[in-house]
């Protein structure tokens, strides 16, 4: 007889053991995992399950490749903090600054140099704004992809002069491999086959919870992440329970302790459930 043993069921007893205990932080990517990219909204199994954990005194965070300039899809849930531009800029409650680490100014302009050598569509995100230089298709599906307002266009010269907390240029994952070997501040992390989220160095979700868990006082031990993206895989290996989503693509199920249905068939309710966290 072949005994059939569920892939969460395959990981080291420390983890195994932190499925019985009591989780108190629930870390949530945005699209593709909270937010459906074909509804752009929250399933309402969603709504409701984050509802209960909240209800339970777990506390609740995002964590997003959003800047807060973009987060407009959340609707009426409360969140206890946000972990936003891949881990570059974090804050508790609706404004209260925990963590933020900006690109190193070298880096920068050697980014703008690239930018303006071959006129790469490419975004640049500051503190509270957001801009585009040499917009085209892939940026306008950029803003389709994420049911935002198309981005206001900047001049590439004056983002030297910038405080840039993350940039997103529209390269291909072998240009991406190449400019990273020109940035030694940075790393990267993609979710769209059309471009990748840059920061820097020592960023990353992962870096995200730990500034947030410390701030509220909470034990790694006792955090649960959903994802389904390449930007997650960091957050998912990090957390004590990382779970991809069916939609994820297989790189990221590879790292997750748990992969669960996809966002928009009840994804977020079956992973608590089976999980009883809630």
């Amino acid at each position: 007889m072949i005994l059939f043993i569920p892939s969460f069921l395959l990981v080291p007893l420390s983890r195994k053991t932190i499925v019985s205990n009591m989780i108190k932080a629930l870390f949530f990517d945005i699209d593709g995992t909270l937010v459906s990219f074909k509804t752009h909204s929250i399933p309402q199994s969603t709504i409701e399950s984050i509802i209960k954990a909240k209800e339970k005194g777990i506390k609740v965070f995002i964590s997003t490749g959003r800047s807060k300039a973009i987060i407009n899809n959340l609707g009426k849930l409360e969140f206890d903090g946000y972990i936003t531009m891949n881990g570059a800029y974090c804050f508790a409650g609706t404004d209260e600054i925990i963590y933020k680490s900006s690109i190193p100014a070298g880096d920068v302009e050697t980014i703008v140099n690239l930018v303006k050598k071959k006129s790469i569509s490419c975004i640049f995100v500051q503190e509270k704004k957001m801009g585009i230089c040499n917009p085209g298709w892939m940026s306008d599906e950029f803003s389709t992809t994420l049911n935002i307002p198309t981005l206001p266009e900047i001049k590439i010269d004056d983002v030297p002069n910038m405080e840039i907390f993350q940039i997103s240029p529209f390269i291909t994952p072998a240009q991406e491999k190449e400019w990273l070997t020109l940035l030694p501040h940075c790393e990267s992390g993609r979710w769209n086959p059309s471009f990748t989220d840059i920061v820097a160095k020592g960023n990353g979700k992962n870096r995200g919870i730990d500034e947030i868990i410390k701030h509220f006082d909470i034990a790694l031990e006792e955090t649960m992440a959903f994802g389904d993206g390449g930007n997650d895989i960091s957050m998912l290996k990090h957390a004590a329970i990382g779970v991809a989503m069916g939609n994820a693509k297989e790189n990221v199920k590879q790292v997750a302790d748990y992969v669960t249905d996809t966002v928009d068939n009840d994804g977020i309710l079956k992973a608590l459930e089976h999980f009883e966290v809630i």
